[in-house]
């Protein structure tokens, strides 16, 4: 599971109106990351360096939950635990310049699930460059936001129409069962 850029300022124009609608995701999108983890999914939270190029992911963390930052609400619920991945970019795309792919490999992925800010930007970008790399792709609907629901369904259409993207709502997700190894058989001893 990809989270994009929820640890965020949101201190840029156009992030008062992304507010109301990352605080109503966060509602959804927290629960949801919980659901993943418990289910042994690995969660990966990829985002912005906000140009603090000397920086570690505890460093943009601190840049974005500090007093003055208008994401800082938005950040702090969505924190990640001890477990989960993190990947700095430096672009709109999670796999631009970035670590990403080796580390989708290490972990065996051939299927995502995108979530995050914002729908029609970072969101939106990312699923592009998973499709170019042949992940098979879903984008959670109620747990990605925009400025606006304009942007936001029309991104989604276009990920739809274009790549083939799934769409779906958290609620929506329904894990495979994971497939059970069987044991290898051993030869029948000889004589017997």
């Amino acid at each position: 599971m990809l989270i994009i850029d929820v640890i965020n300022d949101l201190e840029f124009p156009g992030g008062e109106n992304v507010l109301p609608w990352a605080l109503r995701m966060v509602e959804r999108l927290g629960p949801f990351a919980d659901r993943m983890r418990k289910a042994g999914v690995p969660v990966i939270y990829v985002n912005d360096n906000f140009d603090l190029w000397r920086s570690s992911f505890t460093d943009v963390y601190k840049h974005c939950t500090r007093k003055d930052s208008r994401g800082q609400r938005v950040a702090r619920a969505l924190k990640p635990r001890p477990d989960d991945y993190f990947i700095l970019k430096p672009k709109h795309s999670a796999f631009f310049a970035t670590s990403l792919v080796p580390l989708l490999e290490h972990l065996g992925t051939k299927k995502l699930l995108l979530a995050g800010i914002a729908t029609n930007l970072c969101v939106f970008f990312s699923a592009h460059d998973a499709h170019m790399h042949e992940y098979k792709i879903t984008v959670l609907s109620d747990c990605c936001c925009a400025e606006s629901d304009k942007d936001h369904d029309l991104a989604l259409d276009q990920l739809q129409r274009f790549l083939r993207v799934r769409v779906r709502r958290g609620d929506e997700v329904h894990l495979e069962p994971r497939s059970r190894r069987r044991p290898t058989r051993k030869p029948p001893a000889e004589g017997k």
